[in-house]
């Protein structure tokens, strides 16, 4: 029914629309979407859709960038500089990390390795009073914290983790692949779009009946994994598996939500597999912890997927705790990263800022 009255809203599809606002619509987001994507992001995540918040509230944050601007009649640099912090600032409240949250919103628009400079500071302001509001009304730490006496020292690990950064590469184009193809589909179904939207609801809770850990955004998935739950290979396969084609259900046939959470819970499922075979074929004495790999993995499919290797890298620390995987999550992120490059969920990046209209018009 939202998307039938305000159906110009209806490819309001969060973080890739703001990524389009900021190069191609002079960072302008329309005011509706504030309450309207709030209200449809609860009612599909909440009612099991395959989602995450966090494409929602970087456009809710985006939006309020968007709403100040315009209620000060500020420039479009302004307006542009406004809606990358109300980026950030969404992130680092949600994952209760700011760091990573301040790094998203300068990183995300492109799918290279370039970053927009003029919005470093404002990203890091916007970032720490978000977090800060946010721990002070819902408490603070690590969202899913994890052991912190899991850590990197012993560089034969290095030789798995490479192993890892290649299945997350696989992962990661079938996950893109799987996605755009579903999103095609329902595009090309000559139907209404509060019915698509129905029939892809319809084709996630049939997934969700045989694998229930995929419905709403998984997060008790992830923190089962770092926190060192036994899960059988066949297990996790089956989760990775059902919570990509589950999310391209819901997000590509208009459902409001997010594929960054979608993408942490793949990459945690593909990282948990690979450490589960290397900790049953390795001599002990690698010391092989399974949840470290899983932490590692969603940090490397963020990166590969999403294409912002420093955000992810980073996250995974914050979110857990643990600060003691950064060198192979920098390992996992790099070679991922790299081998991926030119396959991203979000279509609405450029290559670099020299490809971006913003600065073809500077």
């Amino acid at each position: 029914l939202l998307i039938k009255r305000f159906d110009s809203l209806e490819h309001a599809r969060g973080t890739d629309s703001a990524i389009l606002a900021y190069h191609r619509r002079h960072g302008y987001v329309p005011p509706a979407v504030l309450p309207i994507k709030s209200v449809a992001s609860v009612l599909t995540v909440a009612s099991g859709g395959s989602a995450g918040y966090e494409g929602p509230v970087t456009l809710l944050g985006a939006a309020c960038g968007s709403v100040v601007a315009s209620w000060f009649n500020l420039s479009q640099r302004a307006r542009r500089l406004l809606m990358t912090a109300g980026i950030s600032a969404g992130i680092a409240a949600l994952f209760q990390a700011p760091l990573a949250g301040a790094i998203f919103g300068f990183e995300v628009l492109y799918s290279s390795s370039d970053i927009e400079y003029d919005c470093i500071l404002p990203c890091f302001v916007a970032s720490t009073v978000a977090y800060t509001v946010f721990a002070y009304f819902f408490g603070w730490g690590a969202l899913f914290p994890m052991p912190t006496d899991i850590v990197y020292e012993n560089g034969l690990r290095l030789f798995p983790y490479f192993v890892l950064a290649l299945a997350i590469t696989f992962g990661t184009r079938f996950y893109i692949s799987f996605f755009l193809a579903a999103e095609r589909w329902f595009g090309s179904l000559r139907l209404p779009g509060f019915a698509v939207v129905i029939l892809g609801g319809l084709l996630t809770g049939a997934i969700g009946f045989f694998v229930p850990e995929i419905r709403g955004t998984s997060y008790p998935v992830i923190g089962q994994l770092l926190s060192g739950r036994n899960f059988c290979i066949g297990g996790l396969v089956a989760i990775f598996f059902a919570k990509a084609i589950a999310t391209s259900f819901t997000v590509g046939s208009g459902g409001s939500g997010g594929v960054f959470a979608p993408a942490i819970v793949c990459g945690g499922a593909i990282g948990g597999v690979t450490g589960i075979f290397f900790a049953h074929v390795l001599p002990a004495s690698w010391g092989i912890h399974p949840e470290a790999f899983a932490l590692v993995g969603m940090a490397g499919f963020l990166a590969s997927a999403i294409r912002t290797p420093l955000t992810a890298i980073v996250m995974v620390a914050e979110i857990s705790g643990n600060h003691g995987l950064l060198l192979p999550a920098m390992w996992v992120c790099g070679i991922s990263f790299w081998l991926n490059n030119g396959w991203s969920l979000y279509r609405s990046q450029v290559h670099n800022r020299e490809a971006s209209p913003v600065h073809e018009q500077a």
